[in-house]
C-alpha cells in the first residue's frame, strides 16, 4: 500500500514539472506560443497573441493569410507584450501548483499515518484473539478434564455406571411426568364437564329428533299372518292392480317376497301402518280382494281407528288426572298409541312422566297440575312429526299455544330438550322425568344378544390395561368398576388409567347415553396384636 502511494505522489509530481517547464520555455519564445496555456493565464495573455494561433501538433507554424489578415495587417502590427507580465503571471501559476501539490502530500502522508495506525490496531487485535482463543483452548482442556474426573468420583460414590444412572434419571423424570400428567387431565376434564352436558345434551337431543336411523326395524314394520302362501296371488292382484290401490291408500309399503306365510307392511308412521294392517285383515277375513273391496274397508277401519284414537286419548287424559283437554290435544295423545321412541311406546311414557311430574312438584312446591299437563303433552309434537317442520318439543309448544293452554304448559313443553331457556320450576320438573322415565331400565326395547355383547365388550375393553384385577359391568352397562393392583397401580396412574378406559369405550363401542367408567385401588395394612 505505501508503494502505491509514493508511486502515485511521483507520477503527480512528475507530470506537473513537465507542464510547468513546457509552459516557462513557451513564454521565453516570444509571440510564437506552443501548446494553449492554461484557463487562468488565457485572458491575460490573449490580447499579445492575438494574431497568433498554436497547430495542434505543438510546434510553432506561420497561419495562412485571409482578406481579414490582410486588411489587420495593413491597420498596423500589434503592439508586443511586456515580457515582464508574462513572466509574473507564470509565477503565480507556479506558486499555486506548488500549494496544491504540498497540500496533496499533507493528504497523502496523513492518509498513510491513519493506515500506519490501522494496521497496528489490527495486528494489536489479532494477537490478542490469538491469546484469548490459546486460553480458551486451555480453559476447555481443563475443564473437560475436571468433568471425567467428576464422572469418574460420581462414579465411586454412586457405584452407577453412566448407563444405570441415566436410567435411574429417566425414571425419576417419567415418575413427574405422569405425576404433571395427570394433575393436568383431571384439571381439564374439570373445565370440560361445567360446559359439556349442556351443550352435549342439545346438540343430541337435535339430532337424535331427526335421524330416522334410531328407529329399530320391530317398531317401524308390521306383519300380517296368512294361511297360505296362497293368498299372496291375491293381494297382489291382476297386473298388481290390488297391491297398488293398498299402497296409494295407505300410504304404507306391502312388501311380499319370500318370506312364508306372511306379508310385511313397512312405514313410520304408526298410524297409517295400523289402519293398512286392520285393512288387510278385514279383506283376508272376507275374502273379496278387489280395488273397490279395498277402499270399502280402508275407509271403514281408518273410521274406526280415529274413534279408537280418540277414546286412547281420553282414558290417558283421565289416568294422569290433568282435568280437562281440548278435544284436538286428546286425539294427539291418542296418536302417540301408535308412535314408538327406542322401543318404548310414546303415550306410556307420557302418562308416566305425567305422574311423575306430579309428585316432584309436590315435594318442590311447584304447581302440579301445570307440571303434570306440560308432561303428559311434552312429546305431543311427535304425533305430527311426519307433517310439520322443526323439532317436536317446539312443535308441541305452538300447538298447546293453538288450543288454549296456558304460557306456563307451553313453556315447560318446548324447554325439556333445551330448545328454550328453562325460566319456571315446572319446566325444571318436566325435563328431569323425561329423563328418569327413558333411563329407566327395561324402558327402552334392546335385544338381550345386543345387551349381553355390549357387557362383553365394555369389560374386555377395561381388562386389556395393565394392572386391571376385576372389572365389573353395572346399571345394564351404563358403568363398569375397575378394580385395580394397588402395588402396580398408584393413584395418579389410576386417574390416567379411568380416562384411558373412557376413550377406549368412546372410539370401539356405539351406545345411547354415556358410561361412568370407576377405578377402585384399595389398600390394606394388616397387623396381629399378640
Amino acid at each position: 500500500m505505501e508503494i502505491f502511494v509514493g508511486a502515485a505522489v511521483a507520477a503527480v509530481v512528475s507530470a506537473l514539472v513537465v507542464v510547468l517547464m513546457g509552459r516557462t520555455r513557451v513564454a521565453h519564445a516570444g509571440p510564437r506560443v506552443g501548446p494553449a496555456p492554461s484557463p487562468a493565464t488565457r485572458a491575460e495573455v490573449s490580447a499579445a497573441t492575438a494574431t497568433t494561433t498554436p497547430p495542434a501538433g505543438g510546434s510553432p507554424a506561420r497561419a495562412p493569410k485571409s482578406p481579414t489578415d490582410g486588411h489587420t495587417a495593413a491597420a498596423g502590427p500589434a503592439p508586443a507584450p511586456p515580457p515582464a507580465a508574462v513572466r509574473e503571471a507564470i509565477e503565480d501559476e507556479l506558486r499555486e501548483r506548488r500549494a496544491e501539490i504540498v497540500r496533496i502530500e499533507e493528504r497523502i502522508l496523513s492518509k498513510e499515518e491513519k493506515l500506519a495506525v490501522r494496521l497496528a490496531e489490527l495486528e494489536r487485535r489479532e494477537t490478542s484473539l490469538e491469546d484469548r482463543q490459546r486460553n480458551l483452548d486451555r480453559e476447555a482442556g481443563k475443564l473437560k478434564a475436571a468433568k471425567q474426573d467428576q464422572l469418574r468420583e460420581l462414579e465411586r460414590i454412586s457405584g452407577l455406571s453412566p448407563g444405570q444412572a441415566r436410567q435411574v434419571l429417566l425414571r425419576e423424570l417419567e415418575d413427574e411426568i405422569r405425576h404433571d400428567s395427570a394433575r393436568l387431565v383431571r384439571q381439564i376434564e374439570d373445565e370440560a364437564r361445567r360446559d359439556a352436558d349442556r351443550r352435549a345434551r342439545s346438540i343430541l337431543s337435535t339430532v337424535m329428533q331427526r335421524v330416522a336411523g334410531g328407529h329399530a326395524a320391530e317398531t317401524t314394520v308390521s306383519v300380517v299372518q296368512l294361511e297360505s302362501d296362497d293368498l299372496k296371488g291375491r293381494i297382489i292382484g291382476r297386473e298388481g292392480r290390488n297391491i297398488r290401490t293398498l299402497e296409494t291408500l295407505t300410504g304404507i309399503d306391502f312388501i311380499i317376497d319370500d318370506t312364508p306365510s306372511a306379508v310385511i307392511l313397512s312405514g313410520f308412521d304408526g298410524v297409517r301402518r295400523e289402519v293398512a294392517r286392520l285393512t288387510l285383515e278385514k279383506l283376508l277375513q272376507d275374502g273379496r280382494i278387489h280395488p273397490a273391496r279395498i277402499e270399502e274397508s280402508y275407509y271403514q277401519t281408518r273410521s274406526e281407528i280415529e274413534n279408537r284414537i280418540a277414546e286412547v286419548g281420553e282414558q290417558a287424559v283421565l289416568e294422569a288426572n290433568v282435568g280437562s283437554v281440548h278435544p284436538e290435544l286428546s286425539k294427539l295423545l291418542g296418536r302417540l298409541h301408535y308412535r314408538t321412541s327406542y322401543g318404548q311406546n310414546v303415550l306410556d311414557h307420557s302418562i308416566e312422566c305425567a305422574r311423575l311430574a306430579s309428585l316432584l312438584a309436590s315435594e318442590l312446591g311447584a304447581n302440579e297440575k301445570t307440571a303434570a299437563r306440560a308432561a303428559l303433552m311434552h312429546d305431543i309434537g311427535k304425533a305430527v312429526s311426519h307433517e310439520t317442520e322443526g323439532p317436536h318439543a317446539l312443535v308441541g309448544g305452538e300447538i298447546a299455544r293453538r288450543y288454549g293452554e296456558s304460557e306456563a304448559v307451553a313453556h315447560a313443553m318446548e324447554a325439556h330438550h333445551n330448545e328454550v331457556e328453562l325460566r319456571t320450576v315446572e319446566a325444571v320438573v318436566v325435563q328431569i322425568v323425561d329423563s328418569l322415565s327413558g333411563a329407566r331400565p327395561g324402558a327402552r326395547g334392546e335385544s338381550l344378544e345386543q345387551y349381553t355383547k355390549r357387557l362383553r365388550d365394555l369389560e374386555s375393553i377395561a381388562t386389556r390395561h395393565a394392572g386391571v384385577e376385576k372389572v365389573y359391568a353395572m346399571q345394564a352397562g351404563r358403568e363398569i368398576r375397575v378394580i385395580v393392583h394397588p402395588e402396580e397401580v398408584d393413584d395418579d396412574t389410576a386417574a390416567l388409567l379411568s380416562h384411558r378406559i373412557a376413550r377406549d369405550v368412546e372410539k370401539e363401542l356405539e351406545y345411547a347415553g354415556q358410561i361412568k367408567v370407576t377405578v377402585i385401588r384399595e389398600s390394606r395394612n394388616v397387623d396381629f396384636a399378640k
